[in-house]
């Protein structure tokens, strides 16, 4: 009941059927991969230079807190830093 009330108040009503089907046969590359990319990487990205950092500050005299801090920040600066590169790789040239 709701769906036809819905429908009703459309503009496009008419033509719904048609609009979806020219919707549904688009032509183009998946955007599945890129969206897993966008996502994981930059997980990936910090997780790997958590693990890193933590491995090289282990060696260097300092409590424990402050260098899982420290690691930490270093980590995001490098996601961050990952995230801008991917950005302006693919954004579209002008």
């Amino acid at each position: 009941m709701d769906q036809q009330k819905l429908c009703q108040d459309c503009n496009r009503s008419h033509n719904c059927q048609k609009v979806y089907q020219q919707l549904g046969g688009i032509k183009g590359p998946s955007v599945a991969v890129t969206a897993v990319v966008a996502f994981l990487m930059p997980l990936m990205v910090f997780i790997a230079a958590l693990a890193i950092f933590e491995k090289v500050l282990s060696g260097f005299e300092m409590a424990a807190g402050l260098r899982t801090v420290f690691s930490i920040v270093v980590s995001l600066l490098v996601t961050t830093l990952c995230v801008l590169i991917m950005k302006t790789k693919n954004t579209p040239q002008k």
